[in-house]
């Protein structure tokens, strides 16, 4: 897919000082990555020879042999387009170097020589190898061929610049990956020969994607594993790549067989963090650093068809490992602003208009949750319901019991006849309707909530989400408008897991009862009268479309600020079995068209606390005018 680049992590299986072997073993990798549509692909440290030759890394033989395995390596391969990272010992000039070799097409593009030699413990490379620090040569010659040499070098295709550090390098305080990022570098490559010790994986992994995230880039770690010496050490094999602080996948560890471990790299993704990104950009302008060697390289194999990783259809739920940390920490969030805006009013008292739908029972929770750290009463929550003219006996019963189980205070205010006389007021037929019969009864709520706010000394709570906040799904001055938005950072798919979460973990059986309930309820405004049977007739994703394909374009073109073309394929690629492109294309316009043409809604909103990546605040994360034209992301679909 366009704007990935697949890359892969490769393991052979080495014999220590043999290096046909381990060129055969290179080389038969090199091809199954090929075959697999991997464009790029990174070897452990010294595979060409083993890193675990000691002394012999002074013998000629090993040093001719390992020159002619990279020959041969570049010769056997120069028919494919991937681009092979292979370690070797080399000789350059009167120095004995630990080099990175960049292959492709049959050419040695760069020798990238190891800066930081490890000499402490179990390593001795000082011993037999000149750091690239040391080096002063900047290019030498082999068979006719004019190769840059030096740790400053960078690589760019038309898809991606990458650079290339070596084992202890990630270890050192300042990395040179520190450096080919700021240079430009989107990716780095590690050809590592890192041995095994207890608790050394975990906290490489850490360091791996700390590293990743911290440069906003992708990382592909390969290091040595079976068939290395064990004399005195085991080298375990470890196969990581990570994307911006993400592991996207790892290899397995102890494998007595060689490993390929491939992933598609988001480069979009990460040119676009960067751009964002002002810390970078200025770490970037105000640290010194000499002009890097960009060496271009052939184009890349073209991309498959298929990724090799998965594209979350719902990318606002937390994964099942992290699922109960991440409710509890949203929650804690939600709770905090409110905390924080009740101790700093003052207040006596908070006002929230109760539906028995999802977003106002997550509010009323929230409410709950907060008086309770707070130590108030829970009477100083007024739940207000006001039954109009779609409410059916569902939500009605279902609201008037949540209040009533977790001890509120419950006001009932029918809002029907108070409508009727306002659309009597201004002309309005009361067999119209439409959507000012729609919006009578929102903008009628959103009064008596104010009403009674002012007069118990409280502030309104609003319940809108975030999705809906980017839909545009409200009455202006209506329920758009509250004194502080608990679910304004949370988006609609996240608020059923929370309510979910709630309901599994931090209830009474029948508590539990209502919010199951609830949450298998339709979501609906329920502003239109009711059908027979007091069945729900409108449903809000019949109007607007579905909710788990408008938060996945949320997400996406907030985040990433990714095309409508790219959302697209992603989501084709997310929702596969579950919606056909036509659809997918259709919701996709529908959600840019609201998008742009309800931002006036968004430049007023009210307070409410950001709780993920993606917030529609005007006084945060998103600034955007009102009148902003949608054409050209239209075009693009």
């Amino acid at each position: 897919m366009k704007g990935f680049v697949k890359v892969a992590s490769a393991i052979p299986k080495v014999k220590v000082a043999d290096c046909r072997h381990n060129v055969v073993e290179i080389n038969h990798l090199i091809h199954e990555a090929a075959m697999s549509e991997v464009q790029i692909v990174v070897f452990p440290e010294l595979s060409i020879t083993g890193y675990t030759c000691g002394d012999l890394f002074f013998q000629q033989t090993l040093q001719e042999n390992a020159l002619l395995g990279m020959l041969e390596i570049a010769e056997r391969t120069a028919h494919l387009d991937i681009i092979s990272i292979v370690g070797l010992p080399i000789v350059i000039g009167q120095q004995l170097l630990n080099a990175a070799a960049v292959i492709q097409q049959g050419h040695i593009l760069g020798l990238i020589p190891k800066s930081y030699l490890p000499n402490y413990k179990e390593f001795y490379e000082q011993r037999w190898f000149t750091s690239a620090f040391d080096n002063r040569i900047s290019e030498c010659d082999i068979h006719g061929e004019h190769i840059p040499v030096g740790n400053d070098l960078l690589f760019a295709t038309p898809e991606v610049t990458f650079g290339i550090e070596i084992c202890e390098d990630l270890w050192a305080p300042v990395s040179p990956s520190s450096y080919l990022a700021m240079q430009g570098a989107e990716i780095i490559f590690n050809l590592s020969a890192s041995d095994e010790c207890v608790g050394k994986h975990k906290y490489l992994r850490n360091l791996i994607s700390q590293q990743s995230g911290r440069l906003i880039a992708g990382y592909v770690y390969s290091s040595c594993g079976f068939g290395e010496s064990s004399t005195d050490v085991v080298f375990g094999g470890n196969a990581l790549i990570c994307e911006n602080g993400s592991i996207l996948c790892e290899g397995k560890r102890f494998c007595y067989d060689p490993q390929l471990v491939i992933a598609d790299m988001d480069v979009d993704c990460l040119k676009n963090e960067r751009l964002a990104n002002t810390t970078f950009k200025t770490n970037q302008s105000h640290v010194a650093m000499p002009s890097p060697r960009i060496i271009m390289t052939g184009p890349l194999a073209k991309e498959g068809k298929f990724l090799n990783r998965t594209i979350s259809s719902h990318p606002f739920i937390p994964d099942s490992e992290d699922y109960d940390e991440t409710c509890n920490e949203v929650i804690s969030i939600q709770c905090a602003g409110l905390a924080k805006r009740i101790t700093h009013t003052q207040a006596k008292s908070v006002v929230v208009g109760i539906s028995g739908g999802l977003d106002s029972t997550l509010a009323l929770l929230i409410c709950i949750r907060t008086f309770d750290r707070l130590g108030l009463d829970r009477k100083g929550i007024i739940a207000i319901t006001m039954p109009g003219f779609g409410t059916t006996r569902r939500t009605y019963i279902n609201a008037v019991k949540l209040i009533e189980t977790l001890g509120c205070s419950l006001k009932e205010i029918d809002i029907k006849e108070a409508c009727r006389v306002h659309l009597k007021d201004i002309g309005h037929p009361k067999e119209l309707h439409d959507t000012v019969y729609e919006n009578t009864q929102a903008r009628e709520r959103t009064q008596i909530l104010m009403d009674i706010a002012n007069q118990n000394n409280g502030f309104v709570i609003g319940t809108s989400d975030l999705s809906e906040i980017a839909l545009g799904w409200s009455t202006y001055n209506g329920d758009h408008m509250s004194m502080y938005g608990v679910n304004s950072g949370v988006p609609k798919t996240l608020v059923k897991y929370l309510v979910q979460w709630i309901a599994d973990n931090k209830t009474d059986s029948a508590l539990r009862t209502i919010l199951l309930d609830i949450i298998s309820t339709p979501v609906s405004p329920e502003l239109l009268p009711s059908g027979e049977n007091e069945e729900i007739e409108q449903r809000t994703e019949d109007v607007v479309g579905p909710y788990e394909l408008h938060d996945f374009f949320l997400y996406h073109f907030i985040r990433y600020g990714a095309t409508p073309q790219r959302i697209l394929d992603m989501a084709i690629l997310a929702f596969a079995g579950f919606y056909d492109e036509t659809i997918i294309k259709h919701w996709l316009s529908v959600f840019i068209h609201r998008f742009f043409a309800q931002q006036f809604k968004r430049s007023c909103m009210t307070d409410g606390p950001k709780v993920g990546s993606v917030s529609l605040s005007p006084r945060g994360d998103w600034r955007m005018p009102s009148d902003a034209c949608s054409k050209l992301w239209l075009d693009k679909i």
